[in-house]
This record gives C-alpha cells, sequence and structure tokens, in this order.
C-alpha cells in the first residue's frame, strides 16, 4: 500500500506509524529520507529547510536528547494534511529526564514525502521513575 495523499483513516495511521517509527531509529539520514528535498520545518522556534539543515538539525537534537523515545497519534487528517498528537521522553547529560509534548501539522507533496512541518513542542521535568513510555512498545500515546 503506498502512503499518498488523499489520505483516508488507514493511510493517515499507517503514516502516522511509519513516522514514529522512522523517529525512534534516531537516524537523521532515515528521517530525512521521508521528507521533499526543499522540505520546510518549523520546530519549536527554528526554522529549517531542506534536507541538509534537516539532517543537521536532527544530529545535534539527538547528540542531547539521550534514550530518545517517541509515541505519535494520528489527530486528524484530510487530502494532503494530516496532524498528531506526540510525546517524547529523554533525558540531557546532567541525566535529568524530560516529557516533551506536541503537536505537528504535516502536509505531503503528491509523491508521498512531506514537504512542510510545523511542531510545537513543551517539555516538563520528570524523574526517571515518572516515565511512561516503555521503548520496546509501540502502543500510542500514554494518557495522563
Amino acid at each position: 500500500m503506498k502512503l499518498v495523499p488523499p489520505f483516508d483513516a488507514e493511510t493517515a495511521r499507517l503514516k502516522v506509524q511509519a513516522a514514529q517509527d522512522a523517529w525512534n531509529t534516531r537516524d537523521p539520514q532515515r528521517v530525512a529520507g521521508a521528507y521533499t528535498p526543499d522540505s520546510v520545518w518549523r520546530n519549536r522556534s527554528e526554522f529549517v529547510r531542506g534536507t541538509d539543515e534537516i539532517v543537521a538539525f536532527l544530529t545535534k537534537k539527538w547528540e542531547r536528547e539521550h534514550e530518545y523515545v517517541l509515541r505519535k497519534s494520528l489527530w486528524a487528517f484530510g487530502d494532503s494534511r494530516i496532524a498528531v498528537r506526540f510525546q517524547y521522553e529523554w533525558h540531557d547529560d546532567e541525566g535529568q529526564w524530560w516529557r516533551s509534548y506536541g503537536n505537528e501539522n504535516w502536509e505531503f507533496a503528491e509523491s508521498g514525502l512531506m514537504s512542510r512541518r510545523e511542531a510545537s513542542i513543551n517539555d516538563v521535568r520528570i524523574l526517571e521513575s515518572e516515565r511512561r513510555i516503555d521503548p520496546s512498545s509501540t502502543y500510542e500515546i500514554p494518557t495522563e
């Protein structure tokens, strides 16, 4: 099954799962392969454009976000757009654990590659004992 627009409920869900799986590899080249060469991102307050900047951004991100594990959930879809909510957990160099919450809006080219990604993200300090995301599981986002 090709995951290209226009999306229906099943292809949108599969597209979200594929994105979650790719990001959990923490491989900047693999993740960047899902985006058009001229893809535009807003990630928090940073603006990224194109494959080289995406790879550099992700490399820097995963150098500071250790044991990163992500869960995404389909929020809405239509034609060439998908909205997701997500959580990820990670720790910094000092061992402080964080849970990052966010929403993303995605827009896709006819090829199925993502041409635009808008991400709003907030970080919350947590204790290691408060972690909720099991890295070996592929379940959806844990609830509060």
